[in-house]
């Protein structure tokens, strides 16, 4: 049996969100580079597998010297579906006993979810199991926080692919939800039931839960349908995509940003380029927002581009102007460039006044980054060209410096920037005082420019 750990009062809101992953030529769920600490520590654990050496002497040795935000870090790295490291993401359950023992450590249902369901997929199942159980022993009399632990198990095992696993928290999930009197409970049940069962490709199995949630007089809100809206997306499954759509026009449930970019990413993880433009150019009709993220998702999905990304070491990797990436794209690209071109996105991600310029990349991908730099340098240009118009003390790019890349410390959005700056002769030049930005004068900005 698992030892026994103390739980804090918990809070009663239940957090469920949607965890659905990227169809793009970005393929990877984003995860936070380890810290050097971090990995100096997988490092050892590594390494004393290879040769036999005690494991949970290191184990010890680090979480005693980490503070907890680098010790839970590790922990949440060897429990991601996506982690590389999975020569010692069996240690995951003796780290965790060793973190219950520091002072700092305070219980958690999704880090315990995430563990059961990867002792699960690793075929421990008794530990697993003990791990369940233990927990839910100790939330039986508090029903909105077993309801939470449910609700946390059913997505872990969904992200993890794990059948057995996800069956019986889902079964779990289920009783809770039928024995509750408590609406609330129910409806965050429904959600968690809904996009798990979408996750594990279910899909119309969480439809099913939508008139089964009717039946109980309980409205399914825009979550629920965005579940099954991306699943059946994901799945290729077009037209039930398009069916579902349909369904939340007709129940007054809003087709935002966030559906529309499920939609693009649906469409492009299938190379249904001329099905994204149809879709943008609702967009507009239907005047829904575009975002960062609907850039990633139209142009992660154009080929053409993509390759200039992955090419850009090269001296004419890529063009660098976009009337010039216009031409040198399919036409199906083309216009898909021309509708993002024509969105307000580049205004929402650069600021303009008398002090400064300042065009803000985080969030973007490089080819996102890569076409609103293309835009913002035309409209510095226009800017800067008017004879009445505010020049700027500073033009500022701010990158960043690669703190949250796949490989801590080498931003391709920073490298592209600094490629982009050689080729055109920009005077933009890295901030000394920080190295995630590039800076210049905006004089002198203009006369590069004009």
């Amino acid at each position: 049996m698992l030892m026994h750990v103390s739980f804090p009062p918990q809070s009663h809101t239940l957090h469920v969100l949607p965890h659905h992953r990227r169809r793009s030529n970005d393929r990877r769920i984003e995860i936070t580079a380890l810290s050097k600490q971090g990995q100096r520590f997988f490092s050892s654990l590594a390494a004393t597998a290879v040769t036999g050496g005690d494991e949970n002497r290191v184990i010890k040795k680090f979480v005693a010297a980490s503070p907890k935000s680098i010790a839970l870090e590790a922990l949440s790295t060897l429990l991601s579906p996506e982690s590389s490291h999975l020569r010692i993401s069996g240690l995951a359950l003796p780290l965790y006993l060793k973190i219950t023992e520091a002072s700092w450590f305070e219980w958690n249902p999704k880090l315990v979810a995430n563990l059961a369901a990867s002792l699960d997929k690793q075929e421990q199942c008794d530990e697993s199991e003990s791990l369940i159980s233990d927990s839910i022993a100790k939330l039986q009399s508090r029903e909105r926080e077993l309801a939470l632990f449910y609700c946390e198990l059913v997505t872990s095992h969904s992200k993890h692919g794990s059948n057995r696993g996800f069956d019986c928290s889902l079964a779990r999930l289920d009783q809770l939800l039928r024995s509750s009197s408590s609406v609330y409970v129910k409806k965050q049940g429904y959600k968690a039931m809904a996009s798990g069962l979408a996750e594990m490709g279910r899909v119309k199995e969480a439809e099913e839960l939508i008139e089964e949630m009717r039946g109980k007089g309980i409205r399914a809100s825009q979550f629920e349908f965005r579940c099954v809206l991306y699943g059946y997306g994901r799945s290729g499954m077009f037209a039930d995509m398009q069916r579902i759509v349909g369904k939340m026009e007709t129940e007054g449930i809003e087709v935002d940003t966030v559906s529309s970019n499920m939609i693009l990413s649906s469409f492009g993880a299938r190379s249904a380029l001329p099905e994204m433009a149809t879709w943008l150019q609702k967009m507009r009709t239907l005047r829904i927002p575009c975002s960062i993220r609907t850039y990633n998702s139209v142009l992660n999905s154009c080929p053409t581009i993509t390759s200039m990304m992955q090419s850009s070491a090269s001296s004419n990797g890529f063009p660098i102007s976009i009337q010039e990436l216009v031409n040198n794209v399919t036409e199906a690209e083309a216009v898909l460039v021309g509708q993002l071109v024509e969105s307000e996105v580049l205004n929402e991600t650069m600021n303009w006044n008398a002090s400064e310029a300042k065009l803000d990349l985080h969030g973007m991908h490089s080819s996102s980054a890569y076409v609103i730099i293309l835009q913002w340098m035309d409209e510095l240009r226009e800017r800067l060209s008017r004879g009445d118009g505010v020049i700027p003390a500073e033009v500022v790019v701010v990158c960043g410096s690669g703190k949250h890349s796949s490989v801590r410390g080498q931003s391709p959005v920073k490298r592209l920037v600094k490629e982009i700056v050689v080729r055109t002769g920009s005077p933009l030049r890295i901030d000394r005082k920080n190295t995630g930005c590039f800076i210049a004068k905006g004089k002198v900005v203009k006369e590069w420019l004009c």
